[in-house]
């Protein structure tokens, strides 16, 4: 029964990716349509896909609809897609992403920053692109600044290009915490991206807290990158069980 469950997933997920793929390249390179109206196609595609694999998603704060960087800590390869389903937003990925088959063009199409983490001078490229995106189009930009995903119970240590830029450039900041019930959600260690939705897909349910922060910006005694990670920190932890006790 959970193989079925499994496989029944797996091809949902590239089918129904494949059919919102097609529709993107429809909107965006034959009839030029505004990104706006793709993303909109793009945050359909991914509250449909979520709920179709079996993820279920509670929200607490606003999520922003204004230009902003979004900053967030790192768990799964589901979390670009969490938070798009709630932002008409430009996602910072990494530029092996682009070569996957249908999401790579899709992504391209929809609205991308790719970066090739381990050149400097594309690092450097894509934060300006990110400066660009947030103050001269208007729209978010969502990125992970750990770089990387983990299973420690906080953050990992964060890369400081994006505090610096939004230092720069007066960016507004939201810190945003995702929070999974379950650490089987995590994709850690050498697996592929096929492995862990192998394994993931065999759960019944995933669940999923997203928590959405105030906007910060760098003014301030205490560095923005310190408040950025503690108010995500804050919430990574799950809550505490309530006894009973009775005399």
């Amino acid at each position: 029964m959970r193989l079925l469950l499994v496989v029944y997933r797996l091809f949902f997920f590239a089918l129904y990716t494949s059919r919102i793929v097609a529709e993107v390249y429809w909107q965006r390179i034959v009839l030029r349509n505004d990104m706006r109206k793709v993303m909109h196609v793009r945050r359909r595609w991914a509250r449909k896909v979520l709920h179709g694999v079996g993820v279920r998603v509670e929200v607490t704060g606003t999520p922003p609809d204004f230009p902003c960087l979004v900053l967030a800590n790192h768990r799964s390869y589901l979390d670009p897609i969490l938070l798009l389903r709630d932002l008409d937003a430009f996602p910072v990925a990494k530029a092996e992403l682009a070569s996957w088959p249908v999401i790579g063009k899709g992504a391209k199409w929809a609205g991308i920053l790719y970066v090739k983490r381990e050149r400097g001078e594309s690092r450097a490229a894509t934060l300006r692109a990110i400066a660009e995106t947030i103050t001269q189009q208007g729209h978010p930009v969502i990125l992970f600044p750990e770089g990387t995903t983990s299973d420690l119970p906080g953050m990992l240590p964060v890369k400081r290009g994006a505090f610096r830029t939004a230092e720069r450039y007066a960016l507004p900041v939201v810190p945003v915490a995702i929070r999974y019930t379950d650490p089987k959600s995590y994709w850690v260690g050498e697996i592929t991206f096929l492995q862990h939705a192998w394994q993931q897909f065999q759960q019944p349910r995933i669940t999923v807290h997203i928590h959405y922060g105030p906007t910060l910006s760098h003014a301030g005694e205490t560095p923005l990158e310190a408040r950025v990670c503690e108010w995500i920190e804050g919430r990574l932890m799950p809550e505490p069980a309530v006894h009973n006790t009775s005399v």
